[in-house]
C-alpha cells in the first residue's frame, strides 16, 4: 500500500472521498500506531461530519506524535474555536504560530482563530501574510477587513473590503460591510448595484438579508426612513420564514430566568473563588458597547468583549440534552449545580482575556438572562444593565444585522416579535432591580449618558469601585479592539441624533407603537 501522506489525504477529503481515506488511515494505524498523519486525517473527517469533540481529540493525538507539523495545532485551534473553547484555542494557535510555514490557508485559518478569540492584534499580521502568499482569495481580504475594522483601522478595512469585491463583485458580505463602514451620500453610494444584486439573489435568504440591510442603511443615510424600513422588511422576510421566533419557548426561558434563587450578597464572602468582574448586559444596540468603552478607557480596566463563557458553563454543568445553550430547561436545571465551581471556572477561562488588568469587562448583552445566576456564582461581580427608550430599543434591534447561526436573535426578524421580546425584557429587568442588591446590580439609561456624560460616568465608576480618570470622558480615543456592530460609532464622540430616531419613520411603525403601549415614554 502506498504510504499515507498529508497532502494526498487532504486532496482526497476535498473530493469527499471520506470512506477511502478513513480506510487508509485505519490500515496505516494498524501497522504504525504513532502515525500522526493518519490521526490528523481522521480528525478532519470527524470535523467534516460535525463531530468536533472527536476531531479535537484526534488533532491532539496527531500533535502529540509530531509537534513540528503546523497543520495539527492549527486545525486543533480551529476546532476548539468552533467548540467555543477560546482559551484552549488561543493556546493551540500560539503553538501553531511558532512553527507556521508559508501556507496561505494555514495563516488565514490561524488568523480567524485569533480574531474569534478577540486577539485581533495577533490576527492581522497573519491575515496580511496569507494575502501576500495568495492574493486572489476574496475571503482572505474580507477577513483582514473585518479585523481591521474591529481595531479601528477603517482605511485598511475599506481597502480590504474593496479588494474582496474586485475579486468577487457578488460578495454580498463585503458589500454590506463596506456600506456600514461609512455614511452613504447622494454623491457616493452603491444603491443601484446593491438593488441589482438583491434582485439577482432573490432565492438566497442569506444574501437578501445582508444586501437588504445594506440598502436600508443607505436609504436611512439619505434621509428616506420609510423606504429604509420597507427594505428592512423585505430583507428579513426570507429568514423570518426560516427562523420563526418561538414565543412559547421564549416565555418559558424568561420565566425560568426569574426563578433563579438569588442568595444574599454576603453569600461566599469568605470564599476565595469569589472574584469581581464587571458584566455589561441589556438588549443589543442600546448602549452596551458605549459603556464598555467608557469603563475600559480606565487604566485598571480591560474589556474582554462579548464572552459566551458564563452561558456555556451553565449549559455544561446543567447537563441538559438540548442543542441550545440558552433555554428554560437549562436555567431550571441550573438550580442544582455548584456555583462556587462555576465562579472558579469563569475566572480561569477569562483570565487571559483580562490581559493582566485588575478589572475585566464582559460585555455579552444576553447575560441579562443570567443576572441572578451570575450573582450566585460571583457575588462580588458588578452587573450594569443598559436601558434605552422602548421604541428606539426595538427599532435598533430590528435594524441590526445579527448572526443567523444562533437562535438568540430570531426575535429580530419581525417587529411584532421585537415588541413582545422587549416587554419580557422590561419585566425581567424590573425583577432584577427589586431582587438583586443595589451595590451589585444597577441600571443606566443610554439617554442619560448622552445628555449627562460626566455625572453618569462618575456614577458608573463609583459603582464599579474605580477612581475618576479623565480618559473615561474621551472613550472615543480608546484604541482597544471593538468586535461589535458599534465598532464605527464608538470611535466618535457622543452624539444625540439616534435618540428618538423612531419618530422619523412616520406611520410605518404605528403597529410597533401600539404593541409597546404604556412602555413608550
Amino acid at each position: 500500500m502506498q504510504k499515507l501522506s498529508l497532502e494526498s489525504g487532504l486532496r482526497a477529503l476535498v473530493q469527499k472521498k471520506f470512506e477511502k481515506v478513513h480506510a487508509e488511515c485505519i490500515a496505516t494505524i494498524k501497522g504504525d500506531v504513532v502515525n500522526s498523519v493518519a490521526y490528523f486525517l481522521l480528525g478532519v473527517i470527524a470535523s467534516e461530519h460535525n463531530n468536533h469533540d472527536k476531531a479535537a481529540e484526534l488533532f491532539t493525538t496527531a500533535e502529540g506524535y509530531d509537534a513540528s507539523e503546523p497543520y495539527y495545532p492549527t486545525y486543533l485551534a480551529k476546532t476548539l474555536s468552533t467548540l467555543r473553547q477560546q482559551n484552549q484555542a488561543k493556546a493551540a494557535a500560539d503553538r501553531a504560530a511558532r512553527i507556521i510555514d508559508d501556507n496561505p490557508h494555514l495563516n488565514d485559518t490561524l488568523a480567524v482563530v485569533y480574531s474569534r478569540a478577540g486577539f485581533h492584534e495577533d490576527a492581522i499580521p497573519l491575515f496580511k501574510r496569507a494575502i501576500e502568499l495568495q492574493n486572489d482569495q476574496a475571503n482572505m481580504h474580507y477577513n483582514l477587513g473585518a479585523s481591521a475594522q474591529f481595531i479601528g483601522d477603517f482605511d485598511l478595512a475599506a481597502m480590504s473590503y474593496s479588494a474582496a469585491l474586485d475579486l468577487d463583485p457578488n460578495f454580498y458580505r463585503a458589500w454590506a460591510s463596506l456600506v456600514y463602514l461609512n455614511k452613504q451620500t447622494t454623491q457616493n453610494n452603491s444603491l443601484q448595484t446593491l438593488i441589482s444584486l438583491f434582485e439577482k439573489n432573490k432565492n438566497n435568504s442569506d444574501a437578501k438579508l445582508q444586501l437588504g440591510h445594506a440598502i436600508a442603511k443607505t436609504y436611512e443615510d439619505l434621509g428616506d426612513y420609510e423606504q429604509s424600513l420597507e427594505w428592512l422588511l423585505s430583507a428579513k422576510q426570507g429568514k423570518r420564514a426560516e427562523l420563526r421566533y418561538d414565543r412559547t419557548a421564549g416565555n418559558e426561558t424568561f420565566q425560568a430566568a426569574k426563578k433563579a434563587i438569588i442568595q444574599p450578597s454576603g453569600y461566599g464572602a469568605q470564599n476565595p473563588c469569589m472574584a469581581s468582574p464587571i458584566f455589561i448586559v441589556g438588549l443589543p444596540r442600546t448602549g452596551t458597547t458605549l459603556v464598555d468603552r467608557i469603563l475600559s478607557s480606565h487604566s485598571l480596566v480591560t474589556s474582554a468583549g462579548e464572552l459566551n463563557i458564563f452561558a456555556e458553563l451553565i449549559k455544561d454543568e446543567s447537563g441538559t440534552l438540548s442543542n441550545l445553550v440558552l433555554d428554560a430547561d437549562t436555567l431550571r436545571s441550573a438550580e442544582s449545580i455548584d456555583f462556587c465551581k462555576i465562579g472558579h471556572e469563569y475566572i480561569s477561562r477569562s483570565s487571559e482575556l483580562a490581559r493582566g488588568s485588575e478589572f475585566m469587562l464582559d460585555k455579552m448583552p444576553l447575560n441579562f438572562f443570567y443576572a441572578g445566576l451570575i450573582h450566585r456564582a460571583l457575588p462580588n461581580a458588578r452587573i450594569i444593565a443598559l436601558r434605552r427608550g422602548a421604541m428606539d430599543s426595538c427599532l435598533s434591534n430590528f435594524r441590526q444585522l445579527f448572526s443567523t447561526q444562533h437562535s438568540f436573535y430570531n426575535y429580530t426578524f419581525d417587529l411584532d416579535d421585537v415588541a413582545w421580546f422587549y416587554r419580557q425584557f422590561d419585566d425581567l429587568m424590573r425583577h432584577w432591580k427589586i431582587n438583586l442588591p443595589g451595590h451589585r446590580f444597577t441600571e443606566v439609561r443610554y439617554e442619560d449618558i448622552v445628555f449627562d456624560q460626566e455625572n453618569q460616568t462618575r456614577r458608573l465608576l463609583e459603582f464599579c469601585g474605580l477612581g475618576w480618570e479623565e480618559a473615561c470622558m474621551n472613550f472615543h480615543e480608546n484604541e482597544a479592539p471593538v468586535s461589535t456592530a458599534s465598532s464605527v460609532q464608538v470611535r466618535q464622540p457622543l452624539y444625540s441624533r439616534s435618540i428618538n430616531r423612531w419618530k422619523k419613520y412616520g406611520t410605518k411603525i404605528d403597529d410597533l407603537l401600539a404593541a409597546l403601549g404604556n412602555l413608550v415614554e
